[in-house]
């Protein structure tokens, strides 16, 4: 019984291996979304070996009462779903920066932890599309105690693969 459930374990393992998606040593592009007021990021991911890779996002937004920056790193593991198609998980976090233009008081600084889950597709070309879902739990307003938020981001990607 203990070598049938071992060779099981050494069957799954040996199958997960087999379809693990090798993902690209870099990829460059936007992630559009928009659910906390940071609606265009500049996205950059980074292979770290088979399939994990780093993604780092950098948004920005400035409208008629609001600036701000907010800068993101997650770790992603990515495995093959369907031919071209991959799905991936991860988790990370971040911190950024806003301020109201009408009102020099309300200028926050805020961290946040994030955990992160899509799907991609990889075109036969160097072009990766994608969809995914960004929970984030953060932690601002420092100056009066801790203000907690909970924001769900959901965006669509387009980036280059080299």
């Amino acid at each position: 019984m203990k070598k049938a459930f071992l060779l099981v374990i050494a069957s799954l393992g040996f199958g997960i291996t087999v379809i693990a998606q090798e993902v690209s040593e870099n990829a460059i592009g936007l992630r559009i979304g928009d659910r906390d007021g940071f609606g265009t990021e500049i996205s950059y991911q980074r292979a770290l070996g088979g399939n994990n890779r780093l993604e780092a996002d950098f948004g920005w937004r400035s409208g008629n009462n609001f600036d701000g920056f907010k800068l993101t790193g997650i770790y992603q593991w990515v495995w093959a779903f369907d031919g071209n198609f991959n799905w991936y998980t991860g988790v990370g976090g971040g911190v950024g920066f806003y301020s109201l233009k009408n009102n020099a008081v309300d200028n926050e600084t805020f961290v946040f932890t994030s955990g992160n889950i899509g799907i991609e597709y990889n075109f036969d070309s160097p072009w990766l599309f994608c969809l995914d879902f960004r929970p984030e739990l953060g932690l601002g307003d420092f100056r009066d105690g801790f203000d907690i938020t909970v924001d769900f981001d959901i965006a669509l990607g387009l980036r280059y693969q080299f």
